[in-house]
């Protein structure tokens, strides 16, 4: 404690400009005492202004006031040396590295910046800084962390400081860029912009760590498919080496070869779910890194390297599409176990018969692909769409704000070139493109399709029909079966009936997926292809009295 008191005592005799102990001490008018070679430096760079100022309080002094040695303060200073508090007082300052921001007032060696003014547009140490906090002037001056940064915020037009912000074209401007170049234009204050960028900060934050739960649940349930996976192959394994054992060496080799093929697949299957999974715990990675670079961000005081920074921090990658992970009770290869033990009972001649279906049977199971999806995964991605009356039929009736269609007698439509003429169909007035979920409602003899907006629209050839050509794609839908149709191709589409689909479209994945939606949502059919265009959600109706509406989801 007393060696504390000595370096306290010893840090009143040190220079405030060189912050070393006084050397040949003067008192000036103020009462402050300086270095006279020091003081004398400062006030012959205010020489042009005629007017001298304390480096501490900043009074003013006129004439330069002359400067005569402090003895008393010498003899003082002297009595500090030899008891060796030099050393002590030194140890007391950190001097700036290479990498730390310097004091700008500092002579000599300088010291870490404490803060740096956003005013002032200069840095200063703790010592320097004092006047900030003691007089009276500098009260509305923003301090920040040190930043070597200060003059990006000085406009190269006009070098005034740029405390407004151009929402038109995003940049930060000065008084001045206001009443001249960006006069017409959407400004705000600086610290009013970034206020609401703050806002938008918080909520991709908030955004972020809701995606980090979704995909550290989804690597649990990846972890449970995988567990899944290996017991259900054990125990077919297991199973399968019984009965062909019974079968003695008839049947040895293909015991050998069924049991290879499961092992295959599992590794198959395993390497897929753990791919998927390692894919995830690689997003999590990210989106944690994100969140710390938001957050590093949102503490940022200088709004103009906040404004700068933001675009670029706040960008984020698509997340991973796991809506189709989904634990349920599982069947992986007990169908291999059955077929095994049903060629059990038969006789060698028919042997090489049954083995192509026990080799059909281990390839065809599948984990990651469920039939039943949440509905909730898709609700996000909910599109507002209506129906264009100038693609429609004179044969569609129009209502509810063109979401419901109709087919019924002949219209009277005014002549349009996007109008399909001959056939009863009807296309949205909106894009879907992206990531798009849209359901319809449905009943009678109606056919859900997306087509090119370059679809064909007038005669009766395929080239207009939805699902007849290579610019659409349709599902039929019937009282008691559905088929889906592309080019002219049909295929016979098994699952549950229901008067409502819903249609998933990814673009950019060239996935396009048709769901029968009751109390759950299963996958009727799904395309995979290439997109070459925006999409248009469309209807066909094939009798008088058919009805299709666009349902609402948001």
């Amino acid at each position: 404690m007393a060696q504390q008191g000595i370096q306290l005592d010893g840090a009143r005799f040190c220079c405030s400009i060189c912050l070393d102990l006084l050397r040949d001490p003067v008192t000036i008018p103020c009462g402050h005492s300086y270095c006279m070679s020091c003081i004398n430096n400062f006030w012959d760079g205010e020489d042009e202004k005629k007017i001298y100022s304390c480096p501490q309080c900043r009074q003013t002094f006129t004439p330069r006031p002359v400067l005569l040695k402090n003895t008393m303060l010498a003899d003082l200073v002297e009595d500090l040396k030899k008891t060796g508090l030099q050393a002590a007082a030194a140890t007391d300052h950190c001097y700036a590295g290479p990498e730390d921001v310097a004091c700008d007032f500092c002579t000599g060696r300088k010291l870490k910046a404490f803060k740096s003014c956003l005013v002032c547009l200069v840095s200063y140490c703790e010592k320097h800084l004092q006047p900030h906090y003691e007089s009276s002037k500098f009260k509305k001056h923003k301090l920040v962390d040190p930043s070597e940064n200060l003059q990006e915020n000085i406009c190269s037009r006009h070098d005034e400081v740029m405390k407004m912000f151009c929402r038109t074209d995003q940049q930060s401007i000065c008084y001045l860029c206001s009443v001249d170049e960006h006069k017409s234009h959407d400004k705000v204050s600086a610290a009013a912009e970034r206020t609401e960028k703050q806002r938008e900060l918080e909520v991709s934050r908030l955004n972020i760590q809701q995606r980090i739960q979704d995909r550290e649940k989804d690597v649990k349930l990846l972890q449970q498919e995988v567990e899944d996976v290996s017991l259900s192959a054990d125990k077919a394994v297991e199973d399968s080496e019984k009965i062909f054992t019974e079968l003695i060496r008839l049947l040895q080799k293909r015991s050998c070869d069924v049991k290879q093929q499961i092992r295959s697949q599992q590794e198959t299957e395993v390497s897929r779910v753990k791919e998927l999974q390692e894919k995830l715990q690689q997003e999590i990675t990210e989106l944690k890194r994100k969140e710390a670079e938001l957050k590093q961000l949102s503490h940022t005081e200088d709004h103009n390297q906040f404004l700068h920074n933001y675009p670029s921090v706040s960008q984020l990658s698509e997340p991973t599409d796991s809506s189709s992970i989904n634990i349920r009770p599982l069947r992986y290869f007990e169908d291999v176990t059955a077929a095994v033990s049903e060629l059990r009972d038969k006789l060698q001649d028919i042997l090489k018969e049954e083995w192509t279906n026990i080799s059909l049977t281990v390839t065809e199971v599948d984990v990651l692909l469920t039939q039943t999806e949440p509905r909730d995964g898709f609700l996000k991605y909910a599109c507002d769409i209506s129906l264009d009356p100038n693609t429609a039929n004179t044969q569609v009736l129009l209502s509810e704000g063109n979401r419901k269609a109709m087919a019924t007698s002949s219209q009277s439509y005014s002549s349009h070139p996007d109008r399909f003429t001959d056939w009863c169909q009807v296309l949205s007035r909106e894009s879907v493109t992206g990531r798009c979920y849209w359901e319809v409602e449905w009943r009678g003899g109606v056919y859900v399709a997306v087509a090119y907006k370059n679809i064909s629209r007038a005669g009766c050839l395929n080239e207009c029909k939805f699902g007849h050509n290579d610019k659409s794609w349709a599902l039929d839908c019937n009282t008691n079966s559905y088929k889906c149709l592309f080019n002219n191709i049909s295929s016979p589409v098994s699952g549950p009936h229901s008067s409502r689909v819903g249609v998933y479209l990814d673009h950019r994945a060239g996935i396009l997926s048709f769901y029968s939606v009751s109390e759950t949502m299963t996958l009727l059919h799904r395309v995979q292809t290439t997109f070459t265009q925006p999409l248009y959600a469309g209807v066909w109706f094939k009798y008088i009295g058919d009805t299709a509406e666009l349902c609402k989801l948001k």
